[in-house]
């Protein structure tokens, strides 16, 4: 134990380390002072935007944000009605539509594809969940998707305001520091998910007000695609926060964050079908079943090794073991 405390230690002062050099050395300045709006890029325009930092920088990112406001309520609110609603109600209803088109889409593939096409293959002995779950998961998911989509919206609005350490264009910090801060960035929201998430059951007050709605599916036959999403909206949020907090923290590419930000949908989904993926240190389904079985183990979300590192890693292989040794 000791020795995974002084690894976790090793490894967060190295990534403070890391980012304290490349803010202080001047790494995340632009290396030029050309840079373009996404907008002007796709229309070929070419239309540069300023140097980064300070207001006129952070405005700039409004006009990226309403491209894609305009472009995905296009087939929804006519230009001239949606000239009357405020940029960030425009923000979060765009990414209401998107998390609902989201949630649906990836649910409904994923289940057409292990329930009906590949059953056989993947549910041998049955355990396939009855409409009954499936149904409940989508009343509970739709009733909290307003307030999940606008967290992103809030950290729109923050990264727009200029408070954040977002920037716009790759060009700004070059390639290499481009992937570093990914890196850098999903490990803070793997570290903050696990303590959110572990919270989350050891504080029994928050577990009992809040997460408690997302572990009544507790077993194969109630565990769907569409639970993923399937929480108190509360309880998704605060599970959500490290994504935007890690916006203050690390430097990151603005539509990566949101990429990766509407990733976690798709994720969630893949986690809940209870289908062993077998992907070195991946937290697949099968680590995320046994997670909703024993309440105590796999809090991870992306990978192992959090739960590796604190000791709650349950290996679907020993439970298989155990399985067959009971039977």
């Amino acid at each position: 134990m000791m020795l995974r405390v002084g690894l976790l230690l090793l490894g967060l002062i190295a990534a403070t380390l890391v980012v304290v050099s490349a803010l202080t050395n001047g790494k995340v300045e632009p290396e030029s002072n050309v840079s373009y709006s996404f907008e002007s890029l796709v229309d070929g325009t070419l239309e540069r935007k300023p140097a980064r930092g300070g207001a006129e920088y952070a405005q700039a990112f409004v006009k990226d944000t309403a491209w894609i406001n305009s472009l995905i309520l296009y087939p929804f609110v006519t230009p001239s009605f949606r000239a009357t609603i405020p940029h960030f109600l425009q923000s979060w209803l765009r990414n209401y539509i998107a998390g609902i088109f989201i949630y649906f889409a990836s649910g409904a593939l994923w289940c057409l594809w292990v329930y009906y096409f590949r059953k056989d293959y993947y549910f041998p002995k049955g355990n396939i969940p009855t409409k009954e779950p499936i149904k409940m998961q989508i009343i509970v998911s739709m009733k909290a998707m307003p307030l999940y989509t606008l967290l992103p919206s809030l950290s729109e609005h923050a990264i727009e305001k200029g408070w954040t350490r977002a920037f716009s264009e790759i060009s700004e910090v070059g390639w290499p520091n481009y992937v570093m801060y990914i890196i850098l960035y999903m490990c803070f929201v793997e570290f903050g998910i696990y303590w959110m998430h572990r919270g989350l059951h050891d504080i029994k007050p928050l577990y009992k007000l809040l997460h408690a709605t997302h572990h009544i599916y507790n077993k194969e036959n109630t565990m769907s695609p569409f639970a993923g999403l399937a929480f108190n909206p509360f309880d998704g949020i605060l599970q959500a926060c490290p994504h935007v907090i890690g916006l203050f923290v690390v430097p990151m590419h603005f539509f990566t964050h949101l990429f990766l930000f509407f990733c976690e949908a798709i994720w969630t989904t893949n986690i809940h079908d209870c289908i062993d993926g077998n992907v070195f240190a991946i937290m697949g389904a099968a680590y995320h079943t046994i997670h909703h079985t024993t309440y105590r183990h796999n809090y991870g979300h992306y990978t192992v090794f959090m739960d590796w590192l604190m000791g709650t890693l349950r290996d679907p292989e020993e439970r298989k073991l155990k399985d067959e040794k009971s039977s």
